[in-house]
């Protein structure tokens, strides 16, 4: 009898576990509906009213602020590599290939433009936090992209000592440049693909045309690798 009470017990707690998550990632989607009307500098009243419900009730299920801005981190990184390793991990020609990845990341931002500003900020309304997930994005993917590159240059039998910095600059030259894109917007989206795409193609390009290897930017390659992207504990 004790044992039932004790199943019946937690079979409760994890309802109300679950129960508690779900709205938690309601509020975190309500945010991100309020961040898109407000803009970064987004309060705790709108993402309330967006909510449908009273402060209070958020602070319920969010300690505070930076409590709120590591959810909606989270929540950026879910939606950023829902688009980015679909892409990454598509076995197709390499400039295709590198299109598709760069399109991914630039549909986001541009879809969730104020989310990437705030983020960027390390801020809530103002407030500094210490949570930095555009940072940690930035190494998880510049990892991931090392990975990638030092397996095509293994597999090329050439030294993948530059697959490290090759990837940092890649993915830093990437981010300042979708900063500019957001306070510019001087170009369309695809626009903005396609010059990246060329300057990174003709370094990889160039880069092994020193070592006299040729590859066809437009053709599937046999020793195509698939890179899986996982969030850093």
């Amino acid at each position: 009898m004790g044992e039932g009470v004790k199943g019946e017990g937690d079979a409760r707690r994890e309802r109300w576990r679950e129960h508690r998550a779900a709205r938690r990632a309601e509020f975190v989607e309500a945010a991100l509906k309020a961040l898109d009307e407000h803009g970064p500098d987004l309060a705790m009243e709108h993402v309330a009213a967006a909510a449908g419900v009273t402060k209070p009730v958020l602070y319920r299920h969010f300690t505070d602020k930076a409590d709120l801005f590591v959810a909606l981190g989270q929540r950026g990184t879910e939606i950023l590599f829902e688009r980015l390793i679909p892409a990454i991990n598509r076995e197709e020609a390499p400039v295709p290939r590198i299109r598709r990845s760069l399109d991914a990341f630039f549909s986001v931002i541009e879809d969730h433009p104020n989310l990437y500003r705030m983020l960027a900020r390390k801020a809530f309304n103002g407030r500094p936090v210490d949570s930095d997930p555009v940072r940690e994005d930035k190494e998880m993917i510049a990892a991931a992209l090392t990975s990638l590159l030092g397996d095509y240059m293994r597999a090329l039998g050439l030294d993948s000592g530059a697959a490290e910095p090759w990837a940092y600059s890649i993915v830093g030259m990437v981010q300042t440049t979708g900063e500019w894109w957001l306070d510019r917007r001087s170009m369309t989206r695809d626009a903005l693909v396609e010059y990246l795409t060329t300057i990174i193609w003709s370094a990889i390009d160039g880069f092994l045309r020193q070592h006299g290897i040729e590859i066809a930017p437009d053709k599937p390659i046999e020793i195509n690798k698939v890179v899986q992207l996982r969030r850093a504990r």
